[in-house]
């Protein structure tokens, strides 16, 4: 999800406007996977140190929004034994600007390389799985083993995106696995109550189920769903296979069915036909849209960060349950560069500072702080959904929006069954062309086979994968 970012200066000099996935005000994705708010801001540089004794260490951090680096001065605050100075470099990805800066320095190397940086779901696997993945030190090397993941219960999807060859490389804080977020008053008009239970075997599981209940819906006067975007990160994030197979363009037949579920949606007037991310859609969580909109798939992050500003009206009127299938959407990672193990100071703190924000399930982890809102004293900060489910299961996930109800009930089974096999570190780009490919074919502007050869041309026009 995206947050505005508060930056200052930095000495590498590039602007860029806001574009960051998943996160807490205590966090995705740039347009083609789902953007969210924006603003302009650019690249920063800030400092902060502990009163530690002995050598201070500099830790080089970079990210895409100012969220880790204020993760910072809580950090401090629980290790005071610690004598460090963060330097951080914030570089949005809108027009993707923090890669190739982030590529650029990683591979520079020295003593202003990246010690800790970010990835989001859109490109993660590049750092953690594919071209850049050589830079990446194996949390193991830091001390951080696979016990402390099963402790701490981080969900297996956000594991598998962060491993290489059986070698841990990055993980999250967030966990974003999706649930279906429905209006209750709409619930009871037509399906006669509003109990997740009911709702949840009203939708699905399958899409036959959810369609099923769209034509309920329809009947009544409303919509399932706003576009045909709500129902993409389902189906997209729940396929057995990623759009590259063995080095070509592979359209897993679960996706290729996005094509017909998106024309359905449009030609049996199931949605209101928005695009997500534009003023439509936001008009839709409100009630203000062309039909009142039933639901919306989402993770946690879509109900604190995206819907809590735009629901007015409807604000308590929410509720949240199982999707029609599992899935995740977005999140970011948290890497640290191999070179740091070469100093065994700043080894030390990296290990600290990285566990603290993904492993640490005590009351003063980042985790804590985050799923109950309290990492700024004395301030009620927004409940996230957090990698530990044994977290969750001790915190308190009520919030207003969703009439009081515990979000984290649904949300640990739903992290639980996201899968993290199907991306690949093409995803950012490829899902673009296939968006822009279904919307044309469900406008009637082209057919279903031209939309398929025009996706897979544009594929090899752009990224020169070529189709199986």
């Amino acid at each position: 999800m995206k947050r505005i970012l508060a930056v200052t200066t930095t000495a590498l000099v590039m602007a860029s406007a806001l574009s960051a996935c998943g996160g807490n005000s205590n966090s995705s994705d740039n347009a083609s996977s789902g953007s969210g708010a924006s603003a302009n801001s650019s690249a920063s540089t800030s400092e902060v140190s502990s009163n530690g004794s002995g050598e201070k260490v500099t830790v080089n951090l970079w990210a895409f929004t100012d969220e880790i680096p204020n993760m910072e001065a809580k950090f401090l605050e629980t290790h005071p034994d610690l004598n460090v100075e963060f330097k951080n470099t914030v570089i949005a990805t809108t027009d993707g600007a923090y890669q190739p800066a982030l590529d650029q320095a990683l591979n520079a190397g020295g003593k202003d390389a990246p010690d800790i940086y970010a990835a989001e779901s859109a490109f993660v696997l590049k750092y953690t799985q594919g071209d850049a993945s050589s830079y990446a030190a194996n949390y193991a090397d830091l001390g951080l083993t696979d016990d402390m993941v099963k402790e701490a219960g981080i969900a297996q999807y956000s594991v598998d995106i962060g491993t290489l060859d059986g070698n841990l490389k990055g993980l999250g804080y967030q966990a974003t696995g999706g649930s279906f977020i429905y209006r209750r008053s709409i619930a009871k008009e037509v399906f006669g109550s509003d109990d997740p239970a009911t709702i949840k075997n009203a939708v699905g599981p399958g899409w036959d189920k959810f369609f099923d209940a769209a034509a309920k819906l329809k009947d009544k006067g409303y919509a399932i769903v706003s576009g045909d975007g709500d129902i993409w990160h389902p189906i997209e994030n729940s396929s057995d296979a990623g759009w590259i197979v063995d080095g070509k363009l592979h359209i897993d037949p679960k996706r290729e069915q996005f094509l017909d579920y998106s024309k359905k949606l449009t030609d049996e007037g199931y949605s209101n036909g928005t695009q997500d991310w534009q003023e439509a859609w936001y008009a839709d969580m409100s009630g203000s849209g062309t039909k009142p909109v039933f639901g919306f798939f989402g993770p946690a992050w879509l109900i604190n960060y995206v819907m809590n500003g735009q629901v007015k009206d409807t604000n308590g009127d929410w509720a949240v349950t199982e999707p029609t299938t599992g899935f995740f959407w977005g999140g970011t990672w948290v890497l640290a560069n191999k070179d740091v193990t070469k100093n065994e100071a700043k080894a030390k703190v990296v290990a600290e500072f990285v566990k603290w924000i993904t492993l640490d399930t005590s009351d003063t982890g980042l985790q804590n702080y985050w799923a109950n809102g309290t990492l700024k004293d004395g301030e009620q900060g927004t409940k996230d959904s957090v990698a530990s489910s044994v977290v969750m299961a001790k915190s308190n996930g009520t919030v207003d929006l969703l009439g009081g109800q515990n979000m984290f009930d649904v949300f640990v089974p739903a992290n639980a069954n996201a899968t993290g096999k199907n991306l690949t570190q093409y995803d950012e780009s490829i899902n673009q062309i296939w968006r822009d490919q279904v919307r044309a074919y469900a406008a009637g502007k082209k057919s279903r086979e031209d939309a398929l050869k025009d996706f897979k041309q544009t594929v090899k026009d752009q990224l020169d994968i070529a189709s199986e």
